[in-house]
């Protein structure tokens, strides 16, 4: 094996760790706040959790996927960085104004809080993480995921257990998370990699927030949307209620994050392509990470089947059997959305952003309306709930699907038009 495929494979089996675990630390919490608090405050954490991931698409504004495809690469890592302290520092005004609209409780709005912090630092992280993966280091940023997974879950149990006061665990993880981020992801790794010759360029810094702005609402809507049945449950139902949903919807979400390990590795591929024009190459790449994402999506729909509902309740101590039905179809739609994240990363490889911005407003208005009508004015509960996903993301992978075919032909067409004039 050559040095170049043993280094893709190292960073691929570091990063698919570090991302895993660190991914699943939600899961991890919510399984150790039901078994050590009760299920009132488990639906607290579910809806809290929730909402602090989407306050973190705020914090992530572009994400990393700009930052690893900017072919030009006039914008520097300084000037990446100073962005994304601006815009976690906008994540954090934006979840001070959603507490004093709300109006929760105190332990409520302090778990929100609490959490709001906990994922402003994780999108400070993911910028430097950004800057080992254009270095071609990603591995260290999946040591670093790795370590902070395993710490954060460690200490969250321990002192939870101890204290029974969730407030105290999560200000435990959010020490762990600053210790890591400033110790080994900025001090031991990332300063080396970054040219300090090159001052911050304010220019570039705002230009960010204007050249990106669509990818941003796509991934803010992107969130809301999975998450817009949680806000009518919070709405009309109840916390335990809710932790129920965020049980059986939680194992829907290992197709996003296995979709993410197969897809992150190949961003660099991906715009190595389209710097060759090579777009049947692109299709080729992503035709074949579908098909492996509709292979494991097929086989967890039926292990979720067969026993899906006996694990949760193993897991959390409660029975599920009443919800098999809604965990499968929860499942089988999140295969929808997988394919339509790998449309999205093709499309925005190719720098079309502005028509995924019009699928995203669309898919979060549906959304919307469905998860309240079918929640809270039809009275349908969690059949509701689910209904309402599953009818989104359905919608959402048909627009992706027609969209992405559609321009990829006219590229494919202006290419071929380019090289006869040529």
């Amino acid at each position: 094996m050559d040095s170049e495929k043993k280094a893709f494979l190292k960073n691929f089996i570091w990063n698919s760790l570090g991302t895993g675990i660190n991914s699943f630390n939600s899961l991890f919490f919510l399984i150790i706040v039901t078994r050590v608090n009760d299920i009132q405050t488990a639906g607290i954490f579910s809806i809290a959790y929730a909402t602090a991931t989407i306050l973190y698409t705020l914090a992530m504004y572009s994400g990393r996927l700009c930052q690893v495809t900017d072919i030009e690469n006039k914008i520097k890592d300084k000037d990446y960085i100073a962005n994304r302290a601006l815009t976690c520092f906008i994540m954090l005004l934006g979840a001070t104004g959603f507490l004093i609209i709300k109006r929760y409780t105190g332990f409520k709005t302090t778990i929100f809080a609490l959490l709001a912090i906990f994922k402003g630092l994780e999108a400070f992280s993911d910028i430097l993480y950004g800057v080992m993966q254009k270095n071609d280091v990603l591995y260290k940023s999946g040591q670093s995921l790795t370590l902070k997974g395993f710490v954060g879950i460690a200490l969250f149990l321990i002192v939870d257990l101890v204290t029974r006061d969730l407030r105290l665990a999560c200000l435990t993880v959010i020490i762990v998370n600053l210790i890591i981020l400033v110790v080994y992801d900025y001090f031991i790794v990332t300063r080396k990699l970054i040219n300090n010759e090159n001052k911050i360029n304010y220019k570039n810094v705002i230009s960010i927030l204007k050249s990106e702005f669509f990818v941003f609402v796509n991934s803010f809507a992107g969130i809301y949307i999975l998450n817009a049945p949680k806000y009518a449950i919070d709405s009309y139902l109840t916390e335990d209620i809710q932790a129920i949903y965020g049980y059986i919807m939680m194992p829907a979400t290992v197709m996003t994050l296995f979709t993410q390990f197969i897809v992150m590795p190949f961003l660099g591929k991906l715009k190595e392509m389209y710097e060759k024009n090579e777009l049947k190459s692109i299709e080729e790449v992503t035709f074949k990470i579908k098909l492996i994402v509709i292979a494991f999506g097929a086989f967890a729909v039926l292990a979720a089947f067969v026993i899906g509902p006996e694990f949760l309740g193993l897991i959390y101590g409660l029975d599920l059997r009443a919800y098999r039905m809604n965990l499968c179809v929860i499942i089988g739609s999140y295969i929808f959305y997988a394919i339509s994240y790998i449309n999205l990363v093709t499309l925005t490889t190719i720098r079309h952003t502005f028509v995924q911005f019009v699928i995203y407003v669309v898919s979060m208005l549906i959304a919307f309306a469905g998860s309240n009508i079918l929640v809270g004015k039809l009275n349908l509960g969690i059949n509701g709930a689910t209904f309402s996903c599953t009818t989104t993301l359905a919608i959402q992978f048909i627009l992706y699907f027609v969209v992405t075919k559609i321009i990829i032909h006219k590229e494919k067409v202006k290419l071929e038009s380019t090289k006869e004039n040529s």
